[in-house]
């Protein structure tokens, strides 16, 4: 996608998403976003280019640290139960509950039973979100394994992505094999009707970005707002995902 071409899609797609968000306040809306995915997949450069003109006040990002000693003594959720959205807000979760379905097992973080509780729990705190009347939006990020390399290497080169750099980058590419397991055992048991999984191919990160924003003003579907369908080769269900998913 040329820069300008690029550029002038993502100002009118950003322009949809300050007029879906002015109706969403007037509707009192609650709106949890979820983005997932690999590390270097794009999840902060798409929140970034989302969240850049929408209202400071209605709209949270959510990236917590590890738990602190007391917080591991806690019932999982627990954590993340106070950043969920009031009436007219939108919430990003720039990783969320779902650490324990993938960087926690993989990483050992957690024991085997706390990974089946969390896969066993989740749809069911997820029905209790959409039955309050939150409208839950969960999204994969998808990447190749040479392009995650190559942005994890660009990363400790780039002056400006010191602050991306992360003791657990290079776990990423050595652990590709078991990331990708729990990633499809996650999707397999998390994907419902009320909250499903939307996996997103983010190579090209422009076009992913674009995309991105196109599923979310179509799931927010503000009336009278003709917001256009997102690349079906870029953006599809996780029940839809055979074959398509990064090994």
């Amino acid at each position: 996608m040329a820069k300008n071409d690029y550029e002038d899609t993502l100002e009118a797609l950003q322009i949809q998403l300050v007029e879906t968000q002015a109706w969403a306040i007037e509707q009192g809306l609650k709106v949890v976003i979820v983005f997932e995915g690999r590390d270097a997949a794009g999840k902060d450069g798409a929140i970034k280019r989302m969240t850049e003109f929408m209202a400071p006040r209605q709209t949270r990002v959510v990236a917590l640290p590890k738990p602190n000693d007391r917080e591991l003594t806690q019932w999982y959720f627990q954590r993340y139960s106070p950043h969920l959205p009031a009436a007219g807000e939108i919430v990003f979760f720039n990783r969320s509950w779902y650490n324990r379905a993938g960087v926690e097992p993989v990483m050992g973080f957690c024991t085997p039973e706390q990974h089946e509780r969390f896969l066993h729990d989740a749809p069911h705190f997820e029905r209790m979100l959409t039955q309050s009347g939150t409208t839950l939006i969960k999204l994969w990020l998808d990447i190749s394994q040479d392009e995650q390399s190559r942005r994890l290497e660009e990363r400790t080169t780039h002056p400006l992505k010191r602050f991306k750099v992360s003791p657990l980058d290079a776990e990423a590419q050595k652990r590709w094999s078991a990331y990708s397991a729990a990633r499809d055992q996650m999707l397999e048991r998390t994907h419902t009707d009320y909250a499903p999984w939307t996996v997103v191919a983010t190579d090209n990160k422009k076009k992913a970005r674009i995309n991105i924003i196109r599923h979310v003003l179509q799931q927010l579907n503000c009336p009278g707002l003709e917001a256009k369908k997102p690349d079906s080769d870029i953006v599809f269900a996780a029940d839809k995902a055979k074959g398509r998913l990064a090994k």
